[in-house]
C-alpha cells in the first residue's frame, strides 16, 4: 500500500444541526406577557373603558333617571362649563385643596422620618403610632374630625374656649371650612409620606455618613451632599401621588362638609358628585370628570419633564 493511499484526507467538521427551540426557551419568551396580562386586561377593563366610556357621555345630555338614553350635543357640556363661575370656583377650590394638602403632608412627613431615622428610645413604638391615621378608614377618620370640629361640643371649641377665644364653627363657615378638611387629608395621608420616606433615609449607606463625619461637614451640610441627593426622587414620586390623589379625593371632603360652607370645598370631585345625583345630569358630570382628568395628566406631564430634566443635569 502506497503512502499516498495510506493517509485519509482530513475531515471537514459540520457545522452543528441547531435544534428547534427548546420548551425552556419558548417559556422565556412567552413568560413576561403571561405575567404582565392580567395586569393589561385589568387596566382595559376596569380603567381605560370606563374612562373613554365617561369621555364619550361628556359629549352627550344624559338624565340619571335614563342613563342609556342620552343625546348627542356635542361640546355644549364643555362649554356651558368653561363659561360657568361655578365650575371656575370648584376649579380653584382643587387647587387650593391639592397644594395645601401636598405641600403640609409631604413636608411634615419628611420631617418625621428624618426625625424617626435617629436612634433613639421607644422609637418603634412611635413610628407604630405615627403610622395608625393611615391605618384608620377614610369614612372613620371623617366622622372623628367632624366630632373634634363639632361647634357645640366638639374637642377643639373645647380647647379655644379654654383659652378665651368663642366658639367658632368650623365646619360651616367659609373662612375655616377648606382648613378644616386639609388639616383632616394630611392627618390621613402624612404616615405614608413618612413611612416612604424613611424608607428611603434607610437605604442610605453609613460609609457616606462616616465619610463626611470625617470630612469634618456639619449637620446641614451632610443633609444637602449626603441625604437629600438620596431621598430627593423619593419625595418627588410621592409629591405626585399625592397630587393625583388629592385631586381625585372625595370621601373626606363630602362626609365633612358636603362641598361647602357656600361652595369653599366644592372641589372638582366633589361638583361631579352633585352634577350627577343632585342636579341629575350624568353629561355635565362626564364632562367636569374628563376636564379634571387632563388636570391630573397635565401634574403627569410637568413631573416628567422635570424629571427628564434633572437625569439631564446629573449626566
Amino acid at each position: 500500500m502506497s503512502l499516498r493511499t495510506s493517509i485519509s484526507p482530513p475531515t471537514v467538521a459540520q457545522p452543528p444541526i441547531q435544534d428547534a427551540p427548546s420548551r425552556h426557551h419558548m417559556w422565556q419568551r412567552i413568560s413576561p406577557y403571561i405575567y404582565v396580562g392580567p395586569a393589561v386586561v385589568y387596566l382595559i377593563i376596569f380603567m381605560i373603558i370606563p374612562v373613554v366610556q365617561g369621555v364619550q357621555l361628556s359629549f352627550t345630555k344624559t338624565p340619571l333617571v335614563k342613563p342609556d338614553g342620552g343625546t348627542g350635543i356635542g361640546l355644549e357640556n364643555y362649554s356651558r362649563l368653561l363659561s360657568s363661575p361655578q365650575f371656575y370656583n370648584s376649579l380653584g377650590a382643587t387647587i387650593l385643596y391639592t397644594a395645601a394638602t401636598v405641600i403640609f403632608a409631604v413636608a411634615i412627613g419628611a420631617g418625621a422620618a428624618l426625625l424617626l431615622n435617629r436612634a433613639f428610645k421607644g422609637r418603634t413604638l412611635v413610628r407604630a403610632v405615627i403610622t395608625l391615621p393611615w391605618a384608620v378608614p377614610t369614612v372613620a377618620t371623617a366622622l372623628i374630625f367632624s366630632w373634634i370640629f363639632n361647634r357645640s361640643d366638639g374637642v377643639l371649641n373645647e380647647v379655644v374656649g379654654g383659652l378665651g377665644i368663642g366658639q367658632q364653627g368650623w365646619l360651616v363657615d367659609p373662612k375655616y371650612g377648606m382648613a378644616a378638611v386639609v388639616l383632616t387629608s394630611v392627618w390621613k395621608v402624612m404616615p405614608l409620606v413618612m413611612l416612604v420616606v424613611l424608607a428611603s433615609l434607610q437605604s442610605i449607606p453609613s460609609e457616606l455618613y462616616e465619610a463626611t463625619r470625617m470630612d469634618g461637614a456639619g449637620a446641614l451640610e451632610t443633609f444637602k451632599a449626603v441625604t437629600w441627593p438620596h431621598i430627593a426622587p423619593t419625595v418627588r414620586v410621592v409629591t405626585l401621588l399625592m397630587t393625583i390623589w388629592s385631586i381625585r379625593r372625595f370621601e373626606i371632603i363630602y362626609l365633612l362638609t358636603g362641598g361647602g360652607p357656600v361652595d369653599s370645598t366644592n372641589t372638582l370631585v366633589v361638583n361631579v358628585y352633585r352634577q350627577a345625583f343632585s342636579n341629575q345630569e350624568l353629561g355635565r358630570a362626564a364632562a367636569i370628570g374628563a376636564l379634571g382628568l387632563v388636570l391630573s395628566l397635565m401634574v403627569t406631564v410637568v413631573y416628567f419633564m422635570m424629571e427628564r430634566r434633572n437625569a439631564a443635569k446629573e449626566a
